[in-house]
């Protein structure tokens, strides 16, 4: 006796469609089923040529049709063809709008487009980590957008912010004893961003940074002489790189990173 076959069809690659079967041929230890996927089956015409195949081999339909047409179309034509077909999506699609008082997208694929979305963002988190504070210049080549400012002007959480965004960010920490590394002067100047902020605001920050250390405020960290000698030496290298400055002295991470979006999506509009 030959292996029951079950067609596996679906309007996007069927991954969902060949889980759900997979999953229910578990509970009768698989018994030699066999199952072939038909993917992107989009149009009549489509699931006309699936089901003469399930005729010839005397298989059984699991499908994921989103399109209300094209899935009511299979379901009459495997009924008049006496083939057994089972809908995967359609009936919790239907309970679901019913419950909801939504209307469904019908658009194929769109668990596969989430997926590579939170794996975007999963990247991007993961990217703003391991280049944060210059830890590894080499990640300057690699990034969508290089922040770079003296210290407390709000790099890392802005490159958090931007990652969930799904952009790669890597950020320089600017001081004047450390020459900044060559990589800054090869990146593309439109993805580099200078974060300048003002002496006053700056020498509060970092005074207050100090005292949540239990630290002295009194420090060179937070003197304002040092400060103005460590923004004189942003703007020599901001001007050397010509790269946009953005003045985040009393902005939120949010506005900060809505105008970088905006200048970046000017750009390659």
């Amino acid at each position: 006796m030959s292996s029951p076959i079950i067609y596996v069809v679906s309007d996007s690659v069927g991954e969902t469609a060949e889980l759900v079967t997979k999953a229910a041929i578990s509970q009768f230890n698989g018994s030699g089923m066999v199952l072939k996927r038909f993917p992107y089956v989009e149009d009549i015409e489509h699931v006309d040529e699936v089901l003469s195949l399930v005729l010839l081999d005397k298989a059984m339909i699991a499908y994921t049709l989103v399109k209300p047409e094209i899935r009511s179309y299979m379901k009459e034509q495997a009924k008049k063809e006496g083939i057994t077909a089972v809908d995967l999506i359609g009936p919790i699609i239907d309970e679901i709008q019913a419950f909801s008082g939504k209307t469904p997208l019908y658009e194929p694929g769109l668990v596969r487009k989430l997926d590579e979305d939170y794996f975007k963002k999963i990247e991007a988190i993961e990217f703003a980590v391991k280049y944060d504070d210059g830890r590894d210049p080499r990640g300057i080549l690699k990034a969508d957008i290089v922040l770079i400012g003296v210290s407390r002007t709000s790099k890392t959480p802005l490159s958090q912010y931007l990652a969930h965004k799904r952009l790669k960010v890597a950020n320089v920490p600017l001081v004047p004893e450390v020459d900044p590394p060559e990589e800054l002067f090869l990146v593309p100047k439109e993805k580099c961003f200078g974060l300048k902020i003002s002496p006053e605001k700056l020498n509060h920050i970092r005074k207050e940074r100090l005292i949540s250390l239990g630290l002295n405020d009194q420090a060179s960290y937070a003197n304002i002489e040092r400060i103005k000698e460590e923004l004189d030496f942003f703007d020599q290298l901001v001007n050397k790189i010509k790269c946009p400055v953005i003045e985040v002295t009393n902005k939120a991470v949010e506005e900060t990173a809505n105008l970088i979006l905006n200048y970046i999506y000017k750009g390659t509009s």
